[in-house]
C-alpha cells in the first residue's frame, strides 16, 4: 500500500487555501461563561486561514483565497498572512460587507461556547469570477474546507476553483470542518455543536466528494459525509461509493487513521498513527494545525506516517495553548519537540515557549539608529535650569519627533532606525505620534535612579503592560554589579524576573540596559563588570530580546557574541547606550564595534541636551531645535555606518605608529 501522494512540483506556490478567513476574539478568563467573559484576545482565524498560516510557518509557499471587508479587521488579517508568509494576493476586497467576526470561550476543558458573527460576513461572498485560473495553475495543492459548501456563493466559487485545480492536475484537498450552526441547523448560540444528522448536508457533501484527491475529517465529520450517524465504518463506505479520495480520519487523543483505498473490516485495521499525550487546554484549532502539518508533511515528498506524526505534533501544541494561529508551531518547536528532550508538561517547558517567541515570523531589525529621549528627571532639571514650565516638556519631545523622522526620511532609515520614548505625562503624545509608523519603538519602565529598581507608577508591571501596544519594547535600566551585597542584588534580580515574566505573558518585547555602579568598577574593569552581569542574569533564567550596554572594546564585544550564542542564540542583539558621552566620543568608540552581536545605538543626551537646553530658554525656535538634533543624530548615524572602514583606518594608523 502506497503512502504518498501524487503531486505535482515544480510551481510557485504548494498550497492554496480556500475558505474562512475571520477574526477570532478569544476570552482572556479562561473558566468563566461566555456571559461573563469581560476582556478578548484577537487572533486570525478561520479553519483555512488557521491552516495557511500553519503552512506557511512551517516553510512552506501557501496562498490565501478568501475575501475580507475593506476595513481594520480586514487589513489585520491580511497583514498578519503576509508577515507569516502566505501570499494574499488572492483575497478579495468587498466594498459593503464585514469582515467575520468570532467570539470563543474557554469555560473548561470539554466547553468551549463559540458565536459566529458571520451574517453577510465578507468571506461568504468569495465571488467566483473573480477567482484566478493562472494563478491556480501556479499552486501544487488546493485546500478547501467545508463552510465554503454551506451556501449557493461560496459553493459556485469552490466549484469554479475546483475545476481550474482539476484542469491544472493540482492535488484537491477537502476538509471537512462540519461547522452545523453555519449551515443553519442550530440556534446561532450553539457553535460548539459539533454534529448535527441532516439529510440535505451529507447529499450536498456527496455531490462534490467526487471532486477531491484527499478528504480529512473528524468521525463525526465522517458520519456527516457518509450520512450513517452513529455507524463510522458505514459511513466510510457510503463515502467511498462516491469518491476514490484517501481518507484521513481523525481520531482524538488515538492519532489519525489512512484508508487509500477499500474501507477495513475494522477501523483499527487501518494504518494508523498514534496521537500525542499531552494536557489539553483549548481543542479549538487542532484540526486545522493537524491539516497544516499533515499538508505540510505530503507537499514535502513524506508519506502518510511522517506526515502524521508531524499532523499530530501540531494538534498536540496548539491544544496546549490559548489561540489557534499564533500558536501554531515554528520548525525550530518540532525539531525540539521530536528531541527528546522536551518536558512532559507542554505548558511547563520554557525552551518550547522561548522558541514559540523567537522563531516565529517578526519583524527584522538588522540594524538600529535609536534616538532615545525616554528621559524623565533630566528633562524637568533642564526645564528648571532654564526658568521653563514642565507644561512645555511634552512639545519638547513631540519636536524631537520631528527632528528624528526627518532623519528618517533624509538618511532613508525606514526598518533600520527607532526611538525610546517615556509613556508618562512629558512623553505621552510623542510616543503616541511615534506608534505605528514601522519605526521600532521602545518605551522605559524603570523609576528613574532607582536601585534597588522599581517600576515607574505602578507595583503591578503585568497589570501595565496589558495596556502597551503590542509593538512597544519595554525597555528596563538596572544599575546592577555581579559584586553588589547579596540582598541588594537578589532584590534587584527578583525585579527582573518579575519584568520578564510579564513580558512572556504580554508578549513585548524585553530591552535590559545593565550600567555597572562605577564605585564597584575600578578603571579597565569595566568591559568585564558588564560581561560577567550579563551571565549572571542568563544564569538565573532571563533571556531578553535586545541588551543596551556601555561602549566596550572589541574584545568585550567578541566576547558577548560568544555568550549570546551560547546561552540564547535567538537573542536579537545589543545596542551601544551614550552616557552623555560627546558625540565624538561616541562615534569614535563604534570602530570597535564590529561585530554582528552589536545592531547600533540608543543615543540620548549627547544629540539633544545643548539644542533642548536652548529651546526651553527661548535662545532658538522649534526649526532650529529640529535642525540641530538632526544634524546630530545624522553624524551617529554616519558614523555608525563607517565604523567598518573606521576601523580598518584605525588599525593601520596603529600600526604605521607602531613601526
Amino acid at each position: 500500500m502506497t503512502t504518498h501522494l501524487s503531486i505535482p512540483s515544480g510551481r510557485r506556490f504548494d498550497l492554496a487555501c480556500l475558505g474562512r478567513l475571520a477574526v477570532d476574539l478569544y476570552a482572556q478568563q479562561v473558566g468563566a461563561r461566555l456571559e461573563d467573559v469581560s476582556t478578548f484576545a484577537k487572533y486570525l482565524g478561520g479553519s483555512s486561514a488557521n491552516i495557511a498560516f500553519g503552512v506557511a510557518r512551517l516553510g512552506l509557499r501557501a496562498a490565501m483565497v478568501s475575501r475580507v471587508g475593506d476595513e481594520q479587521m480586514g487589513r489585520f488579517l491580511t497583514e498578519t498572512l503576509q508577515r507569516e508568509g502566505c501570499d494574499t494576493t488572492q483575497v478579495q476586497v468587498d466594498a459593503q460587507r464585514l469582515t467575520g467576526l468570532v467570539l470563543l470561550g474557554l469555560k473548561d476543558r470539554d466547553t468551549f461556547p463559540l458565536l459566529f458573527y458571520r451574517e453577510n460576513c465578507a468571506d461568504m461572498a468569495l465571488d467566483a469570477g473573480a477567482i484566478s485560473e493562472d494563478f491556480l495553475a501556479d499552486c501544487r495543492a488546493l485546500l478547501i474546507t467545508g463552510t465554503h459548501l454551506s451556501a449557493p456563493a461560496v459553493r459556485a466559487a469552490s466549484t469554479t476553483a475546483l475545476g481550474y485545480a482539476r484542469h491544472h492536475g493540482l492535488l484537491r484537498v477537502l476538509d471537512i470542518d462540519y461547522r452545523p450552526v453555519l449551515w443553519g441547523l442550530t440556534k446561532r448560540g450553539e457553535g460548539a455543536n459539533r454534529f448535527v444528522a441532516d439529510a440535505n448536508v451529507t447529499a450536498q457533501l456527496q455531490a462534490v466528494l467526487p471532486e477531491f484527491d484527499v478528504l480529512i475529517g473528524t468521525e463525526e465529520e465522517f458520519l456527516i459525509a457518509g450520512g450513517v450517524p452513529g455507524d463510522l465504518l458505514a459511513s466510510l463506505h457510503a463515502v467511498r461509493a462516491v469518491s476514490r479520495a484517501a481518507l484521513v480520519v481523525k481520531l482524538g487523543a488515538q492519532g489519525c487513521c489512512f484508508i487509500p483505498g477499500d474501507i477495513p473490516a475494522r477501523i483499527q485495521d487501518a494504518l494508523t498513527v498514534q496521537g500525542e499525550r499531552i494536557e489539553v487546554m483549548n481543542v479549538l484549532g487542532a484540526g486545522d494545525a493537524f491539516a497544516a502539518g499533515l499538508m505540510t508533511g505530503f507537499l514535502r515528498g513524506e508519506g502518510f506516517e511522517e506526515a502524521a506524526r508531524l499532523a499530530n505534533a501540531c494538534g498536540a501544541i496548539v491544544v496546549s495553548r490559548h489561540a489557534c494561529a499564533p500558536a501554531m508551531p515554528t520548525p525550530a518547536e518540532l525539531d525540539h519537540w521530536f528531541s527528546g528532550s522536551r518536558n512532559p508538561k507542554v505548558d511547563a517547558d520554557r525552551q518550547l515557549a522561548h522558541l514559540h517567541r523567537t522563531t516565529a515570523a517578526r519583524k527584522a531589525w538588522p540594524e538600529l539608529n535609536v534616538m532615545a529621549f525616554d528621559h524623565r528627571s533630566q528633562f524637568y532639571e533642564m526645564a528648571r535650569a532654564a526658568g521653563a514650565s514642565e507644561k512645555r516638556i511634552p512639545a519638547l519631545k513631540k519636536l524631537l519627533v520631528e527632528a528624528f523622522d526627518s532623519s528618517v526620511q533624509s538618511r532613508g532609515l525606514q526598518g533600520k532606525s527607532g526611538v525610546l520614548i517615556d509613556g508618562g505625562d512629558y512623553g505621552f503624545d510623542a510616543l503616541a505620534s511615534a506608534t505605528g509608523r514601522g519605526w521600532w519603538v521602545g518605551r522605559p519602565v524603570e523609576l528613574p535612579g532607582s536601585r534597588p529598581l522599581r517600576f515607574d507608577g505602578t507595583r503591578s508591571i503585568g497589570s501595565a503592560l496589558r495596556v502597551w501596544p503590542a509593538e512597544q519594547v519595554v525597555k528596563c535600566l538596572v544599575h546592577y554589579h555581579p559584586d553588589d551585597a547579596a540582598d541588594l542584588r537578589l532584590e534587584q534580580e527578583l525585579k527582573l524576573q518579575e519584568l520578564w515574566e510579564a513580558t512572556r505573558e504580554s508578549g513585548h518585547e524585553l530591552l535590559v540596559e545593565v550600567i555597572c555602579p562605577p564605585a564597584l568598577t575600578p578603571a579597565g574593569t569595566g568591559d568585564a563588570a558588564v560581561l560577567r552581569a550579563v551571565q549572571r542574569l542568563y544564569n538565573i533564567g532571563i533571556r531578553p530580546e535586545w541588551w543596551k550596554l556601555a561602549p566596550m572594546e572589541a574584545a568585550g564585544w567578541s566576547a558577548l557574541a560568544e555568550l549570546v550564542a551560547a546561552r540564547d542564540p535567538q537573542c536579537r542583539g545589543a545596542v551601544i547606550l551614550g552616557l552623555n558621552q560627546p558625540l565624538g566620543e561616541l562615534a569614535d568608540s563604534f570602530r570597535f564595534a564590529t561585530n554582528p552581536v552589536v545592531k547600533g545605538f540608543m543615543v540620548g543626551r549627547s544629540l539633544w541636551a545643548t539644542a533642548a537646553q536652548r529651546w526651553l530658554q527661548n535662545g532658538i525656535d522649534d526649526a532650529a531645535l529640529i535642525a540641530e538634533v538632526a544634524g546630530n543624530f545624522e553624524r551617529l548615524v554616519d558614523a555608525w555606518a563607517s565604523r567598518h572602514s573606521d576601523s580598518h583606518d584605525h588599525s593601520l594608523a596603529k600600526a604605521k605608529v607602531n613601526a
